[in-house]
């Protein structure tokens, strides 16, 4: 017999859905409206571009500069979620065994510095100091050109401690029988990590790498404050903010006095392309890879952050 829904209960998910409706068009607008005001002329946008053109696309492909830093994020999202990938899996692994000598030192350190932070100054004089000894291996020096500061954005931010426990609570959560059973068999400790503990923890490895990747996709701030003066290593948000820095001086729609000092691609009607315009382009062809892989790693999500967060 089918349960008669009672006027309170009614009431409650009428009111949840209006909710969760109103809050998925707050999160979805602002992407609507930055694909709508990089078809826009001037910046003109109610809900969809009032006078639509592809003038500001235009810019973008023809940019060469743009597809450079749009290289160099790839590199840095690819490698650099590779690189902490190891050192994340490592460190846990060696975290997870109540063997380990010290175990419960190098736990609490782990999680102090999620507590406590030295902060901005400290941090950059730190990763400064490591560009000098990565520069060092080359016979440069930090502030040479030939030092591809890239690989310092890479290597000095390697490791993240919320990241590290996630997986070090899943690898904690793998029965104890199936590692002795495999060392009876004898497995080596890599071949135990590599062939019993990273196949049944997919789940929170997937979650973790798409947290480095979206944070290295994503990353600003350190590669604008480390690399200031490469510009053919900027990332494409360092891209995108140095575009803005350059020309928000100028008017929505260029006179004639000072197109020419943004006008670096030819064939574009610069009537019809805003510097505005052109930003959300760049942002827009800046976050088509997470929107297409998101969705492959979501169903991960959940099971990955369920696993690794919480402790039995």
């Amino acid at each position: 017999m089918k349960r008669k829904t009672e006027i309170s209960e009614l009431i409650f998910k009428i009111i949840a859905y209006v909710l969760l409706i109103a809050f998925a068009l707050m999160c979805v607008y602002p992407f609507v409206y930055a694909i709508s005001s990089s078809f826009s002329s001037h910046g003109k946008v109610i809900l969809w571009p009032v006078e639509p053109n592809i003038q500001a696309y235009k810019y973008v492909f023809l940019d060469n500069m743009f597809w450079v830093s749009y290289a160099n994020t790839l590199f840095l999202a690819l490698v650099g979620t590779v690189w902490c990938l190891v050192y994340t899996i490592m460190g846990a692994y060696a975290l997870s065994k109540k063997r380990l000598v010290g175990r419960h030192a190098f736990n609490f350190f782990l999680v102090f510095t999620m507590w406590f932070s030295a902060g901005i100054v400290p941090q950059f004089l730190n990763y400064q100091a490591t560009g000098n000894i990565l520069a060092g291996f080359a016979g440069l020096q930090y502030s040479d050109s030939g030092f591809d500061q890239k690989w310092l954005i890479i290597l000095a931010m390697g490791m993240n401690a919320t990241n590290v426990i996630l997986l070090r609570n899943t690898f904690e959560g793998v029965p104890s029988e199936i590692e002795e059973a495999a060392r009876i068999d004898g497995a080596t400790e890599m071949q135990i990590l590599f062939n019993v503990y990273i196949p049944m923890s997919k789940a929170t490895i997937a979650t973790v790498a798409l947290f480095f990747g979206i944070s290295r996709w994503n990353g600003y701030f350190w590669a604008m404050r480390m690399m200031p003066d490469q510009e053919f290593s900027w990332p494409v948000q360092v891209k995108i903010r140095n575009f803005i820095d350059s020309y928000s001086g100028l008017i929505e729609t260029p006179s004639v006095d000072n197109v020419d000092e943004w006008k670096i691609v030819e064939s574009v009607d610069y009537t019809k392309a805003s510097i505005m315009s052109v930003v959300y382009a760049m942002v827009i062809c800046g976050v088509i890879p997470i929107l297409v892989i998101y969705p492959f790693i979501q169903k991960y999500f959940a099971k990955g952050v369920n696993m690794g967060g919480v402790k039995e």
